[in-house]
């Protein structure tokens, strides 16, 4: 019998659908720049990773990138954060998972000071411990980093928790540093990504996200 004391849960992909808000930021920063934005659509690889990497990747150039994620963080910060979505279904599972007595904490790519607000703003909060995300300037944005800091500060051992996310970063972040890692197949990340990068259990939707802790305590 394993003993799980945690979960870590990403937020992008994960515990909401920011989609629209994402690549709406995404798009009007790029017209800022004068440079003809991708579709919605085409634009979705970039939800989880690190946004300054996406910029990098789109526009091919270090320093307009770093433009381009002002130009995204101006818009978002006020109008973006709120062009978003909780799950159907979170709530009830981090009730579920409350219950049984595990501690929850959220692990994100995202700014740990939009991440604070966004689970305010859905009233899912006070089901976590703490909020672990990078900061502005871009500390702690490899998600190996971040989870690294995140046992630091909880003092928790690694084999005792789990990492659950939606794309192959939340997974090798997990097994980088010998947590268990378990990926959702309704966000952004495919399940062929989820596997080859490692995750040890899938969840079909966010109502099974309550039974997460089954799959490694029977």
């Amino acid at each position: 019998m394993s003993r799980i004391d945690a979960i870590f849960f990403d937020l992008d992909g994960t515990l909401t659908d920011p989609k629209v808000g994402i690549t709406r930021c995404i798009r009007h920063a790029l017209r800022e720049l004068g440079v003809t934005p991708p579709e919605a659509d085409d634009l979705t690889w970039c939800i989880g990773p690190p946004l300054l990497d996406s910029f990098k990747a789109i526009l091919g150039d270090d320093a307009l990138a770093a433009v381009a994620l002002k130009h995204y963080r101006a818009r978002f910060a006020e109008v973006g954060l709120y062009e978003n979505r909780l799950y159907s279904g979170v709530a009830e599972s981090l009730q579920l998972l409350s219950d049984r007595n595990v501690s929850l904490f959220v692990a994100t790519s995202k700014p740990q000071v939009y991440a604070e607000r966004i689970v305010e703003l859905f009233g899912i909060a006070t089901f976590f411990e703490r909020v672990f995300g990078p900061t502005l300037e871009g500390d702690r944005s490899r998600k190996s980093d971040l989870l690294r800091w995140a046992l630091d500060e909880t003092g928790l051992a690694a084999d005792v928790t789990v990492m659950v996310g939606d794309r192959n970063l939340d997974i090798v972040g997990a097994r980088d540093n010998g947590m268990h890692a378990a990926g959702v197949l309704y966000g952004y990340g495919s399940r062929e990504e989820l596997e080859d990068a490692g995750a040890q259990f899938l969840v079909g939707s966010p109502d099974e996200l309550g039974g997460i802790l089954d799959a490694w305590v029977s």
